[in-house]
């Protein structure tokens, strides 16, 4: 296994990570929990961003760039219906 698929799934990892923080700071009903909830939640995206980061460095994370005129196609799209 190569790094690049190692950060891969890591980046993946962090991404499932955030959701189910999102969802128990939420949902908490306790305000402590939900506090410490929100910590975790805080330093997974750091730790999302640094990864992300990395990958990006290191091309193991394709950006594309979208034309201007694409996104206007959907937002067309969007206002019409």
């Amino acid at each position: 296994m190569n790094d690049s698929i190692i950060f891969n799934n890591y980046l993946l990892l962090l991404k499932s990570t955030v959701e189910v923080y999102v969802h128990g700071t939420l949902e908490s009903s306790n305000i402590d929990i939900g506090n410490l909830l929100k910590e975790n939640l805080n330093k997974t995206l750091e730790m999302q961003q640094t990864t992300y980061q990395e990958m990006v460095d290191n091309n193991w994370y394709k950006i594309e760039n979208v034309k201007t005129s694409a996104i206007e196609k959907v937002i067309n799209k969007i206002n019409k219906e």
